[in-house]
């Protein structure tokens, strides 16, 4: 919500949370450490999404008024303990930063620094910055909105902690400075985008090059399918009445091509996942890349997150449900049991281990008991139920699948097959492709979950993220062709599988990454990260999965309802 300010109102500054620099998940409320608080603590009314992104905020003591300069003002005197020069001595060495919020808007600013002095004799001298500088613009056309807000550590006079010995006192200063910006308030959420337009070129250049590339390699085995298919119908179905023509290729296997496989629920549970997130993922970032989320408001993309999976649970229970009754399943209960756990039990088994983790080094990023109540009341009022009533919609709505052909009552044997033939081979291929296409675009977005970069290029990701998709479609029916080709009709599981195995990619992407990339460390901070990436590559797979089973199911049909059959 908008604010505006007349000369001289006062200006809440609330404090929020600290943590190393370069590990950004691994959080601490400000006031853990030994600085000027008030008497007592209170807190800010949060919503939803800025809990679940580890906002803790906090009022301050800091009195700053709407275009009113401040010269150096002390804050306060700490009484500093061993204990609490211990912990600044710490918070410098691991380069903690402070955070800090304004009328919605984040700025940040570094506890000290550290400086390394000559090898012999070594200097290892920690500083801390006692006295912060403000900085605030407001609109110079309205001259009543903040647009933007930083924290400068003033170097006058820095306390170095190596020379201080417990118990002593820590005198804190600030200071104000207010300044006209041509900015209006509804732009200013640009002033915190830290992307340079040359990183941006590059950034759009890399992804069009690497896009073009895949695409290219797609097309030419799609038209290498094409071409194939059609002179396979062509030659199955030609009229030969004097010719004994024995079959051969994957007409010879059409008793056995829609035998169903085991663990259908299973199968159909993910198709229904799978769909979910599909469209999750389309509209966040369709709502993102059309300005729909205010930048003001950080927090909001969690919220609306946990929302839409919520009311999207009915498509889930939809697709599993249709599709369990299509391929003649009759344990439906149990199958939307399967589709509403099949993502809920894995994801919560990892966030519990996370989130007990974080409550041991009280991090914010531990989240409140109220909220954890708050979520499971959404998910099983409001997602459990929409997924059974998609679940009986499903079932209701779709009837009992008819094959083209006829399935035999005992299946064939499977020929021996080549080296090229085995599901290692398919999901090397089926998922290092795709992974080209994308390998540029996840460094960015690693950058922005793990890293300190904001990322604002949401079309681009819309885009990759559809040709994802598509180029995800034309591998699947090109290795089920060929698979079908060489006389092996176990294509159901496969399908899935092949394709999807680019989250193996990603998930080798990530230890690159973290070990080679990054600077991140600790427990705490690689367990976030290992965590949370286990959860994104599953739900990749899951998307991943449906695309390639629904386009080679496609494919499969239309082959066989092309065939004639005497």
């Amino acid at each position: 919500m908008s604010v505006e300010y007349i000369q001289d109102q006062a200006v809440t500054v609330f404090v929020n949370k600290v943590g190393p620099y370069y590990n950004p998940q691994e959080t601490y409320h400000y006031y853990t450490l030994p600085v000027c608080a008030p008497d007592k603590i209170e807190h800010k009314s949060m919503t939803l999404g800025e809990i679940l992104d580890g906002d803790r905020m906090a009022f301050s003591d800091y009195i700053i008024k709407f275009k009113e300069d401040k010269a150096k003002t002390k804050l306060c005197t700490k009484h500093i303990g061993q204990k609490d020069l211990d912990k600044f001595k710490s918070a410098v060495e691991d380069l903690y930063y402070f955070e800090f919020v304004v009328d919605d808007i984040i700025f940040k600013g570094f506890i000290g620094h550290f400086e390394e002095g000559p090898i012999l004799p070594h200097q290892h001298n920690l500083y801390l910055w006692n006295h912060l500088h403000f900085i605030f613009s407001y609109d110079a056309d309205t001259q009543n909105h903040i647009v933007s807000a930083r924290a400068i550590a003033s170097t006058e006079d820095p306390v170095n902690l190596n020379d201080l010995t417990a118990p002593t006192r820590i005198d804190f200063f600030y200071s104000v400075t207010w300044q006209a910006a041509n900015t209006r308030y509804e732009d200013r959420a640009k002033l915190q985008l830290d992307f340079f337009p040359k990183a941006k070129q590059i950034h759009w250049m890399s992804v069009i090059n690497s896009t073009i590339l895949v695409l290219l390699l797609v097309v030419v085995m799609v038209k290498t399918l094409y071409k194939n298919l059609r002179q396979d119908l062509t030659s199955y179905n030609v009229d030969r009445p004097d010719e004994i023509i024995e079959d051969y290729g994957w007409k010879l296997i059409s008793g056995d091509i829609f035998r169903y496989p085991q663990h259908m629920m299973l199968l159909c549970a993910i198709l229904g996942s799978g769909s979910q997130f599909i469209l999750l993922g389309l509209t966040l970032l369709f709502f993102e890349s059309a300005g729909v989320l205010s930048q003001n408001h950080h927090g909001s993309v969690n919220a609306l997150t946990i929302l839409l999976y919520a009311f999207m649970s009915c498509l889930s229970g939809f697709i599993s449900s249709a599709c369990y009754k299509k391929f003649g399943g009759d344990l439906w209960y149990w199958n939307i049991v399967l589709t509403f756990a099949i993502f809920f039990v894995p994801f919560f088994l990892i966030w519990s281990m996370i989130n007990s983790v974080a409550w041991m080094f009280n991090s914010t990023q531990a989240l409140p008991i109220s909220t954890i109540l708050l979520l499971f009341l959404l998910w099983f009022i409001v997602g459990l139920p929409l997924t059974i009533l998609g679940g009986i919609c499903g079932k209701n709505m779709m009837s009992t699948f008819q094959a083209p052909c006829r399935t035999k009552k005992f299946p064939r044997e499977i020929p021996a097959q080549p080296w090229y033939n085995k599901s290692w081979f398919y999901m090397l291929v089926g998922g290092f492709l795709p992974f080209s296409a994308i390998s540029i675009e996840i460094y960015y977005i690693y950058l922005t979950l793990w890293g300190r970069q904001y990322f604002a290029l949401y079309g681009i990701t819309l885009l990759l993220f559809v040709i994802l998709l598509l180029v995800a479609a034309c591998i699947s029916i090109t290795l089920t062709y060929f698979q079908l080709s060489l006389e092996d009709y176990h294509w159901w599981w496969r399908s899935m599988y092949s394709v999807g195995s680019l989250s193996l990619f990603v998930l080798s992407y990530a230890l690159y990454f973290y070990y080679k990339t990054s600077h991140m460390h600790g427990f705490l901070q690689g367990l976030q990260f290992f965590g949370y990436t286990l959860i994104a590559a599953y739900i990749l797979f899951l998307m991943l999965a449906t695309v390639s089973f629904i386009s080679s199911f496609a494919l499969v049909y239309y082959m066989y309802s092309r065939l004639k059959f005497e």
